[in-house]
């Protein structure tokens, strides 16, 4: 499972497993309204300074705000920390948060744009990063009568994906983990006509360096290059945490025109800087996305 890590990491890695385990396993007790602010708290406060979340989120503010207070930023590490537990409980109750994003409206000429793909028998890609819950937005599209996959990259801690695996194939499309097997099935449900959704905004060796927040980051180009490869919609999408922090607004942007596939994805990265400087703390300034 996990032979690239040492025992001790291994230890560390079941152990953290158990407790996350424990934790959405006590918040699937609650009442929607209470669970999701209930680990939302937990991670903020506990999970979030004892892994080093926090601090790691405080040293990319510093970076990319440093004309922000101190206080400030450590406002912005804390709603980050919390908006990550959230978004996780959310994931895992499938029924209810399903059942809440089925009425949500769907903003922008995105919206229209896939349905005419899939009217068409094109394949569509949509694209967005950590920002709010992207699941959001796919639970939406689904309850539309989407079938949505996605591509992601598993977690370094083997025991708690094997579950997390799960509860996003819970949401109706196929999911495929990044490597040569996954990425294969990507692209074949892609050739069919298929619609998927790629976050774009880790850091990845050998990447593009492209502008984000005003630093450069290793960025891929694989969205842009498939979606010229196959002829996919490329269509930007963000589910913003609304102030109750339990509802969410979907937007989705206009298709990106064809170009090249560096022009192309520094869109993709001013469009979520856009996002994540009108609502810095739903960003996941967790990621070491400036290594």
């Amino acid at each position: 499972m996990a032979r690239d890590r040492s025992n001790s990491q291994v230890t560390a890695d079941f152990a953290a497993n158990a407790f996350m385990r424990l934790v959405i396993r006590l918040a699937l007790a609650l009442p929607y309204v209470a669970r999701i602010p209930f680990v939302g708290w937990v991670t903020r406060k506990v999970i979030a300074p004892v892994a080093g979340y926090r601090k790691r989120a405080l040293v990319n503010l510093a970076r990319v705000l440093p004309h922000l207070s101190p206080s400030d930023r450590r406002r912005i590490a804390d709603e980050t920390c919390e908006n990550a537990g959230r978004t996780l409980i959310e994931n895992y109750s499938t029924v209810d948060f399903m059942a809440r994003m089925a009425t949500v409206p769907i903003s922008g000429p995105g919206l229209a744009a896939l349905e005419a793909a899939r009217a068409e028998g094109r394949p569509a890609i949509l694209v967005s990063g950590h920002f709010g819950n992207y699941e959001a937005a796919r639970a939406a599209l689904v309850a539309r009568g989407f079938h949505i996959g996605g591509l992601y990259r598993p977690m370094r801690n083997a025991f708690f994906n094997e579950h997390y695996v799960r509860t996003m194939e819970a949401f109706g499309g196929p999911v495929f983990a990044q490597g040569p097997r996954g990425t294969a099935n990507f692209v074949r449900h892609l050739k069919a006509g298929g619609q998927l959704v790629l976050l774009f905004d880790q850091n990845v060796v050998h990447g593009e360096m492209l502008d984000f927040l005003g630093h450069p980051a290793a960025t891929s180009l694989s969205a842009a290059q498939l979606s010229l490869r196959y002829g996919a919609a490329l269509i930007p999408f963000y589910a913003t945490r609304q102030p109750d922090g339990l509802s969410f607004a979907i937007d989705m942007e206009a298709p990106l025109p064809p170009g090249d596939p560096v022009t192309m994805t520094q869109t993709l990265n001013s469009s979520l800087a856009d996002r994540v400087r009108a609502n810095p703390g739903q960003w996941l300034w967790i990621h070491r996305r400036w290594k």
